[in-house]
């Protein structure tokens, strides 16, 4: 049930994170303040495919 997706950066549009994430408990897209190491910051990480 858990699927694999990957975070993108909504600043520099960059791939620097993946994860899981069960789609029937958590519908939308996901989004997380992670650490881009391009952006030397804390920014919102959305999901792609």
């Amino acid at each position: 049930m858990r699927d694999i997706i990957t975070l993108a950066c909504t600043e520099c549009k960059r791939r620097n994170y993946s994860t899981t994430k069960n789609k029937r408990t958590i519908p939308h897209k996901l989004e997380l303040k992670k650490y881009c190491p391009f952006c030397r910051s804390h920014t919102l990480h959305r999901e792609t495919k």
